[in-house]
């Protein structure tokens, strides 16, 4: 068969004969409704308090926050959506905030699940703390922060066999996926190389007046004076020298490559350049040489860049780049041995069908190879944040809870993808040295079956 005609027959073939490969699902009775908890219902966790609010089989049974104002708008959400209230903890009487309510949290009766939406210190103990009280986890990128979270959170699901995903949406996102079916349809051959990263204009992220009604770019203030990532967010990038934002870029591109799954991450190394876009953003773009803001001297080059190496002999490039003007992109590129695809330019290359030495626009593959899982559930996800992604990750935690099947990015994907932002300090730190990537799986890889995303369940 020539490749235009295979590309004109599409891949349902092919697709059917790899999901044969996707491993066993969990035999256990489904369950029809939920009660899931929420931990931080600050900005990010009202986006996702809004795709559980509008679920008929979800019952959001308890929130936690230590920020009156952010319980507050939570409950509304919960309310107005019509839905019953949920305990409260985290505030007392006084509005006084309580760092440890999380724990009680834990101990409210009759739940399935909790998301953590916090900032991301906070991530490893919350989820170890939840699975201890054998709360499946639903955990915000990122997994944690020292290599030893990682190990701890590990060994934590290991312990108590509860499940833990990592809620990272862009492996969800429309054109990712269908990348995903083409990939495994051999579209682009064998893969010889990928890159991703996150390329995102934080600035007026980092810095805001504090003012709770003005969270982004209102002001230059940040640590105590700040608000909402402005709070916390920033201090990562005073204290720490690496790739800190790593699974939106290596999410898809360790699904693309079957990592955990007849591959794995061998070997890392990160480059830094110089810190220049924080303070001249301080000084120049917002005027205030005199702030205190403008003394603060941050660690975080500008472009971080890391270098992976895989078992298979694929290599994968991430970029980290958050300081400086640009527009957003997480510059994602699949390339094998028959073509490949870069998500800038929203354009593909497949020899033998496109003209020779030239880019096709993406949007016809896009759409021959759209994910099933997009074909079912676009008009629910439709106004979801981040494009529909959002609704996608929800939608893959509830669904894989509700019928007791393994979670679509378990907890190996979720402690290799996050333990690169260490990894790559320690890389840096060190000279720029090139380092073994820990086999969070202990052989396991060997053996393991793709199961993430091979129908349109989840």
């Amino acid at each position: 068969m020539q490749r235009r005609e295979f590309l004109r027959n599409g891949s349902a073939a092919a697709l059917g004969a790899a999901a044969l490969s996707g491993g066993a699902r969990a035999a256990a009775a489904p369950r029809s409704r939920l009660r899931l908890a929420m931990i931080g219902t600050g900005m990010r966790g009202q986006v996702l308090l809004r795709e559980l609010v509008r679920r008929d089989d979800v019952e959001v049974a308890a929130l936690c926050d230590i920020e009156a104002l952010m319980l507050q708008r939570a409950l509304a959400m919960v309310e107005k959506a019509g839905k019953p209230r949920p305990a409260t903890f985290g505030v007392d009487a006084a509005g006084r905030g309580d760092p440890m309510a999380y724990l009680k949290l834990l101990e409210h009766p009759g739940l399935d699940g909790v998301i953590i939406a916090t900032p991301w210190e906070l991530h490893a103990p919350m989820a170890i703390a939840a699975m201890q009280a054998k709360v499946p986890v639903g955990c915000e990128v990122v997994a944690g922060v020292t290599l030893q979270d990682h190990w701890d959170v590990l060994r934590a699901q290991q312990s108590t066999g509860t499940p833990y995903m990592l809620l990272e949406n862009v492996c969800y996102r429309r054109d990712v996926m269908a990348v995903l079916q083409m990939v495994r349809a051999g579209l682009f051959g064998e893969l010889v190389h990928l890159q991703g990263g996150y390329q995102h204009d934080l600035r007026a992220v980092k810095f805001n007046s504090g003012d709770p009604a003005k969270p982004y770019g209102s002001g230059v203030e940040f640590g105590a004076k700040g608000w909402s990532e402005a709070r916390w967010r920033t201090e990562h990038s005073v204290q720490r020298n690496g790739e800190l934002y790593p699974s939106h870029g290596i999410g898809p591109c360790a699904m693309y490559v079957n990592i955990h799954r007849g591959n794995r991450f061998t070997h890392i190394n990160s480059f830094a350049s110089k810190a220049r876009g924080l303070h001249d953003y301080v000084v120049n773009k917002m005027k205030a040489k005199d702030h205190p803001s403008a003394k603060a001297k941050f660690k975080l080059g500008d472009i971080v860049t890391t270098t992976l190496a895989c078992e298979n002999g694929e290599t994968i490039v991430l970029q980290h780049d958050t300081s400086l003007p640009r527009p957003y992109s997480l510059g994602f590129r699949v390339q094998g041995t028959d073509g490949l695809w870069m998500d800038l330019n929203r354009s593909i290359h497949i020899e033998g069908i496109s003209p020779p030495h030239q880019w096709e626009d993406f949007k016809r593959y896009q759409d021959r190879f759209d994910h099933p899982l997009w074909k079912k559930y676009a008009a629910a996800a439709e106004g979801a944040g981040h494009g529909g992604m959002d609704y996608f990750v929800i939608h893959a935690f509830v669904e894989a809870l509700k019928a007791n099947a393994p979670m679509p990015i378990d907890i190996y994907d979720a402690v290799a993808w996050s333990a690169i932002t260490p990894l790559s300090e320690q890389s840096i730190a060190e000279g720029f040295k090139t380092l073994a990537f820990p086999d969070f799986t202990e052989g396991q890889w060997k053996t393991r079956k793709p199961i993430f995303a091979f129908d349109d369940r989840y």
